[in-house]
């Protein structure tokens, strides 16, 4: 009896830690969108555009077979190994704004990191497959057995084994955003495409956009736990 009352309140523990981790994503979100919409109004004085710096960036790397593409929608950038292809939203592939340069540069860190096999990176490409499995079951998952209560335990493994995939791969993932950061702020000011005085705005788009990925991260451990607890509760 006394088990259980211990497991019941550590349940209750973690389902209230579950709830800050939601409301720090919801804030990451927000802080992503206020400092991408701040400084996309901000132009560089070099007033080079965004795709001329994710090229600049990938030539000084001695990359030249990666396409650049123009693609709709607002921070759906993303770089695409397995085609070589170097996606940016249209207001970053043509935008000079610090916000469309640190995006553009932190995407052309992804090609960099592609190229001399940066082991993170190597490891999130492998775990793609299974994460998009894990990603699509969830829902089905959490319907199942926290809505409407049917499948029990099963579902609880199931839900466990889908919040595992996820929260490796999202720390997995934290490494290769800080590391394309990192380059993208360094590249850059090497390159003469930023000014050191402009950085800031620059920084404070890239910055907001991997808390992001610190909030993704957290989240899917407290799921896990609160999981792992609910199984040893049963």
């Amino acid at each position: 009896m006394l088990s259980v009352l211990k497991i019941s309140i550590m349940s209750s523990i973690i389902f209230l830690l579950i709830i800050p981790t939601i409301i720090l994503a919801v804030y990451a979100q927000i802080r992503v969108s206020k400092a991408y919409k701040k400084n996309v109004k901000i132009p560089s004085r070099g007033r080079i555009s965004g795709r001329e710096a994710a090229a600049a960036v990938m030539a000084s790397a001695g990359i030249h077979d990666v396409e650049i593409v123009a693609i709709r929608g607002e921070l759906t950038d993303h770089y695409d190994p397995t085609h070589k292809r170097l996606a940016l939203s249209e207001a970053n592939y043509s935008g000079t704004s610090l916000a469309a340069l640190g995006v553009s540069a932190h995407e052309a860190g992804h090609a960099i990191q592609h190229k001399i096999g940066y082991s993170a990176l190597k490891a999130r490409m492998a775990m793609v497959p299974i994460t998009n499995i894990s990603s699509r079951m969830l829902p089905f998952i959490m319907m199942g057995g926290f809505f409407f209560g049917f499948g029990g335990p099963l579902l609880i493994e199931i839900g466990i084994i889908c919040y595992f995939v996820l929260t490796v791969f999202n720390l997995v993932t934290l490494p290769v955003e800080f590391d394309a950061s990192r380059r993208a702020k360094v590249e850059l000011v090497n390159l003469g495409i930023v000014d050191a005085d402009e950085m800031p705005g620059v920084s404070e788009t890239l910055n907001a956009a991997a808390l992001t990925y610190v909030a993704a991260f957290l989240s899917s451990l407290m799921h896990l736990v609160y999981l792992l607890v609910l199984r040893g509760r049963d």
